[in-house]
Protein backbone atom coordinates (compact mmCIF):
# COMPACT_ATOMS: atom_id res chain seq x y z
CA UNK A 1 0.00 0.00 0.00
CA UNK A 2 2.61 2.01 0.47
CA UNK A 3 4.81 1.76 -2.78
CA UNK A 4 0.87 2.75 -4.21
CA UNK A 5 0.58 5.62 -2.34
CA UNK A 6 4.59 7.05 -2.84
CA UNK A 7 3.74 6.26 -6.82
CA UNK A 8 0.40 8.01 -7.14
CA UNK A 9 2.03 10.71 -4.38
CA UNK A 10 5.08 11.21 -7.35
CA UNK A 11 2.75 10.86 -10.45
CA UNK A 12 0.98 13.65 -9.02
CA UNK A 13 4.48 15.74 -8.47
CA UNK A 14 4.84 15.36 -12.04
CA UNK A 15 1.43 16.04 -13.40
CA UNK A 16 1.79 19.52 -11.57
CA UNK A 17 4.73 20.71 -12.34
CA UNK A 18 4.34 19.76 -16.01
CA UNK A 19 1.03 22.05 -16.13
CA UNK A 20 2.86 25.00 -15.13
CA UNK A 21 3.86 27.74 -17.55
CA UNK A 22 7.37 27.15 -18.50
CA UNK A 23 9.35 29.18 -20.83
CA UNK A 24 12.89 28.46 -22.07
CA UNK A 25 15.66 31.35 -21.64
CA UNK A 26 14.73 34.30 -23.11
CA UNK A 27 11.91 33.44 -24.59
CA UNK A 28 8.97 35.60 -23.56
CA UNK A 29 6.28 34.05 -22.00
CA UNK A 30 3.10 37.06 -23.11
CA UNK A 31 3.90 38.32 -26.51
CA UNK A 32 2.18 41.35 -25.66
CA UNK A 33 4.33 41.95 -22.40
CA UNK A 34 6.08 44.94 -21.74
CA UNK A 35 10.37 45.01 -21.78
CA UNK A 36 12.93 47.48 -20.88
CA UNK A 37 15.58 48.45 -23.19
CA UNK A 38 18.09 50.34 -20.90
CA UNK A 39 20.32 52.69 -22.54
CA UNK A 40 22.63 51.41 -20.34
CA UNK A 41 22.60 48.86 -17.39
CA UNK A 42 25.45 50.06 -15.39
CA UNK A 43 26.48 53.14 -14.79
CA UNK A 44 29.91 54.01 -14.13
CA UNK A 45 31.00 57.47 -12.14
CA UNK A 46 34.55 56.85 -13.10
CA UNK A 47 36.38 58.90 -9.55
CA UNK A 48 34.49 61.87 -8.14
CA UNK A 49 35.32 63.99 -5.39
CA UNK A 50 34.02 63.19 -1.77
CA UNK A 51 30.31 64.55 -0.99
CA UNK A 52 30.20 65.34 -5.10
CA UNK A 53 26.66 65.08 -6.43
CA UNK A 54 25.72 61.35 -5.94
CA UNK A 55 22.31 61.63 -8.42
CA UNK A 56 22.40 59.59 -11.96
CA UNK A 57 19.49 58.27 -14.37
CA UNK A 58 19.16 55.01 -15.58
CA UNK A 59 16.88 55.89 -19.08
CA UNK A 60 14.79 53.11 -20.58
CA UNK A 61 12.48 52.46 -23.30
CA UNK A 62 9.21 50.39 -23.13
CA UNK A 63 9.20 48.33 -26.43
CA UNK A 64 6.84 45.88 -25.33
CA UNK A 65 2.95 46.21 -26.45
CA UNK A 66 1.31 46.93 -23.00
CA UNK A 67 2.46 49.54 -20.24
CA UNK A 68 4.98 48.78 -17.98
CA UNK A 69 4.49 49.11 -14.50
CA UNK A 70 7.19 48.98 -11.96
CA UNK A 71 5.89 48.07 -8.63
CA UNK A 72 9.37 48.58 -6.80
CA UNK A 73 13.13 49.01 -6.75
CA UNK A 74 15.33 48.31 -4.02
CA UNK A 75 18.99 48.49 -3.74
CA UNK A 76 21.61 46.24 -2.19
CA UNK A 77 22.25 48.89 0.11
CA UNK A 78 21.32 51.61 2.37
CA UNK A 79 23.70 53.99 1.25
CA UNK A 80 21.91 53.68 -2.63
CA UNK A 81 18.37 55.33 -2.40
CA UNK A 82 16.53 54.60 -5.95
CA UNK A 83 13.08 56.71 -7.27
CA UNK A 84 10.94 54.86 -9.23
CA UNK A 85 8.42 56.14 -12.07
CA UNK A 86 5.18 57.25 -10.43
CA UNK A 87 3.07 56.66 -13.66
CA UNK A 88 3.07 53.58 -15.98
CA UNK A 89 5.38 53.90 -18.94
CA UNK A 90 3.21 53.46 -22.08
CA UNK A 91 4.18 51.08 -25.12
CA UNK A 92 6.67 52.97 -27.11
CA UNK A 93 7.50 55.55 -24.77
CA UNK A 94 10.68 56.39 -22.53
CA UNK A 95 11.28 55.98 -18.30
CA UNK A 96 13.69 57.08 -15.74
CA UNK A 97 14.76 55.39 -12.88
CA UNK A 98 16.71 58.19 -10.41
CA UNK A 99 19.40 56.74 -8.13
CA UNK A 100 21.36 58.60 -5.81
CA UNK A 101 24.76 56.91 -3.84
CA UNK A 102 26.13 58.56 -0.31
CA UNK A 103 28.99 60.14 -1.86
CA UNK A 104 30.07 60.92 1.80
CA UNK A 105 31.63 57.11 1.83
CA UNK A 106 35.40 57.21 0.61
CA UNK A 107 36.56 54.05 -1.48
CA UNK A 108 35.68 52.29 -4.41
CA UNK A 109 31.64 50.91 -4.54
CA UNK A 110 29.27 48.95 -6.18
CA UNK A 111 26.07 48.09 -6.11
CA UNK A 112 23.47 46.87 -7.58
CA UNK A 113 19.11 47.90 -8.11
CA UNK A 114 16.85 45.33 -8.26
CA UNK A 115 13.68 46.37 -10.51
CA UNK A 116 10.53 44.55 -9.79
CA UNK A 117 7.90 45.13 -12.60
CA UNK A 118 5.44 43.72 -14.96
CA UNK A 119 7.42 43.61 -17.91
CA UNK A 120 8.65 40.08 -19.78
CA UNK A 121 11.99 40.18 -17.35
CA UNK A 122 9.95 40.24 -13.72
CA UNK A 123 12.79 41.10 -11.90
CA UNK A 124 15.55 43.52 -13.62
CA UNK A 125 18.82 44.29 -12.31
CA UNK A 126 20.89 47.19 -13.11
CA UNK A 127 24.26 48.20 -11.16
CA UNK A 128 26.48 51.89 -10.25
CA UNK A 129 29.80 51.26 -9.41
CA UNK A 130 32.89 54.07 -9.22
CA UNK A 131 35.53 55.23 -6.76
CA UNK A 132 34.50 58.45 -3.84
CA UNK A 133 38.40 59.88 -3.90
CA UNK A 134 39.55 60.76 -0.33
CA UNK A 135 38.84 64.75 0.61
CA UNK A 136 41.73 66.47 0.15
CA UNK A 137 43.82 67.67 3.40
CA UNK A 138 44.72 71.18 3.83
CA UNK A 139 47.75 71.32 5.49
CA UNK A 140 48.28 74.94 6.30
CA UNK A 141 51.63 76.95 5.14
CA UNK A 142 54.37 76.51 7.29
CA UNK A 143 57.05 79.12 7.38
CA UNK A 144 60.19 77.94 6.95
CA UNK A 145 62.73 78.68 9.68
CA UNK A 146 65.57 80.59 8.37
CA UNK A 147 68.55 78.45 7.25
CA UNK A 148 71.71 79.87 9.18
CA UNK A 149 74.88 79.34 7.24
CA UNK A 150 78.12 80.14 8.41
Amino acid sequence: MKKVFALLLFGLIILSTHAQNKTKAGEIADPNAPVFAFTAETIDYGKIPHNSDGLRIFEFKNTGKSPLVIDKITSSCGCTIPKKPAEPIAPGASGKIEVKYATNRVGGFSKTITIYSNASEKVKRIRIKGIVSNPEVLVPNRKKKPSTSS
